[in-house]
């Protein structure tokens, strides 16, 4: 499902223009995104947290040579887990 298709489905869900969904979807988004970079974290309750996870520096194999070794720098990364609710309808 693409976020168009979203869009279509909440407006129709709540009989609210595209346009004010996408807009709330939008904001949205910029929240999270803008809370993880932050080094936050965003509980919806019984769907699940979106967190930052740091990923430590390691040496990796080039796929195209894969005697070559590379070095993969540190990193965050975003993570999501699941919550109950969700799983149990996902099940």
């Amino acid at each position: 499902m693409t976020k168009d298709e979203i869009v279509d489905d909440v407006a129709a869900k709540t009989d609210s223009s595209k346009k004010d969904v996408e807009a709330i979807i939008n904001a949205t988004l910029e929240t999270i995104t803008k809370t993880l970079v932050e080094g936050g974290k965003i509980a919806f309750t019984g769907f699940g947290t979106f967190s930052v996870n740091r990923r430590e520096a390691r040496t990796g194999v080039n796929p195209q040579h894969p005697e070559q070794k590379i070095q993969i720098p540190a990193m965050n990364v975003p993570k999501f887990k699941a919550g109950k609710s969700l799983k149990d309808a996902v099940r």
